[in-house]
């Protein structure tokens, strides 16, 4: 899905655009190469060189979002440090969202403008990646003090006509000149050299003259050595124009000579194609007229399938709501059903009667034990009130008896 809506993006875009980020990319290389970023990077983190469109995001590209963001994140910090600033070298487990935070913090710092949200980042990869690489790479080489010379184009040369002779190899024009010098000295028989021949010859006995004392193997390495000398090549130049018509002349007449021979078996072809196509033509319409019948019955056939086919979808449909009907008028049977079972298991149940006869039986005894703290409490009423009265008549008594002798005394 995210391969889709990329190419979709892609798709909308103008291909200058598209292409825009390619260029970006290549020209970012190039300034991290300036920097030495293979020596300080690379080599430092164990990292393999970036290629031509590393962080290039497009569907036509392989990418690896967590090891285009780790790359990203670690060049970012480099460039930041070379441009006077201090930031700490991202590990791989750090808070992407504060990575990214903290590298736009100092790109904004730097005048650079950032007017896409910090979720393009995360991905290691897009024009926007490029973009900030690119923004702190120049900043980079501005406070490095780089200076962008001018280029300097090679002044072209006119290629001299005259072809450079090489020692392994010989010239046709070269074998010319050797077979004309070789035919003119055949022509001049030069009669001092004939006689010294004549005279080292005469030395030597007819035997020695026929016999060859040369050795055939030195003969064979000797043919091996010069034999890669001897290779003659025509080497044709470059500008020679008239060699290019010739040859377009050639290759015209070979396609000429090739297109009569294929035009008449594409001709035959053709006819055998078009005869064909005939016959097919008059046997379809053999078999429309003989099957006609057969196709209007087929066809009504069709058509009253179509009516059982409404008919039976009607009926379906009837048949759906009565089973939904059935089954809500069963599901209330049950419910009922399942009422009436517990009422009739709670009248037959003798459960109650046997809790009610227990209540009674304690209420009984409770009864009793109420009874019996009732008279106690009587009891002890009663004792109490017999207490207070011989109280009440001792002290009668008591009074009574002062007074008779205070009466005495007196």
């Amino acid at each position: 899905m995210a391969e889709d809506g990329r190419r979709e993006d892609e798709d909308e875009r103008s291909p200058a655009l598209q292409h825009q980020m390619f260029v970006v990319m290549e020209d970012l290389l190039d300034k991290l190469k300036l920097l030495d970023y293979e020596e300080q990077v690379l080599e430092k983190h164990n990292m393999k060189p970036l290629s031509r469109h590393y962080f290039v995001a497009s569907s036509y590209t392989v990418s690896n979002p967590g090891e285009q963001f780790y790359m990203f994140s670690v060049i970012a910090a480099w460039l930041i440090t070379l441009c006077g600033r201090l930031f700490e070298t991202p590990q791989e487990y750090d808070d992407p969202n504060m990575i990214v935070s903290n590298i736009l913090t100092h790109l904004r710092a730097q005048g650079g403008l950032v007017d896409f949200p910090p979720s393009k980042l995360k991905s290691g990869s897009g024009e926007h990646v490029c973009y900030v690489l690119d923004r702190l790479a120049e900043e980079a080489l501005r406070c490095g003090q780089f200076v962008w010379k001018r280029p300097l184009y090679p002044s072209e040369e006119l290629e001299e006509e005259s072809v450079i002779e090489d020692d392994a190899e010989l010239t046709l024009s070269k074998v010319e000149e050797l077979t004309e010098e070789a035919e003119e000295e055949d022509d001049v028989i030069d009669l001092e050299e004939l006689k010294s021949r004549t005279n080292e010859v005469g030395g030597l006995g007819p035997e020695m003259i026929l016999e060859s004392v040369t050795d055939s193997a030195e003969w064979n390495l000797e043919v091996e050595r010069v034999l890669s000398q001897l290779k003659v090549s025509v080497r044709t130049d470059i500008k020679d124009w008239r060699s290019h018509v010739n040859q377009m002349l050639q290759h015209q007449d070979g396609i000429k000579s090739s297109l009569k021979e294929a035009k008449a078996y594409l001709d035959k072809l053709l006819e055998e194609i078009s005869k064909t196509q005939e016959k097919v033509n008059s046997r379809e319409k053999y078999i429309n007229t003989q099957l006609e019948h057969l196709i209007t019955d087929y066809r009504n056939a069709q058509a009253k399938f179509c009516e059982a086919k409404e008919l039976y979808q009607r009926g379906s449909g009837g048949v759906t709501e009565r089973t939904r009907a059935i089954a809500e008028i069963s599901e209330e049977l049950e419910k009922v059903k399942q009422e009436m079972e517990e009422k009739g298991s709670s009248m037959s149940d003798g459960a109650p009667v046997v809790k009610i006869r227990q209540s009674l039986t304690k209420l009984k005894q409770e009864i009793q034990e109420m009874g019996v703290r009732m008279g106690v409490v009587e009891h002890t009423l009663l004792q109490a009130k017999l207490k207070e009265k011989n109280k009440m008549t001792r002290d009668m008594h008591a009074t009574h008896i002062t007074e008779t002798t205070t009466q005495t005394y007196s």
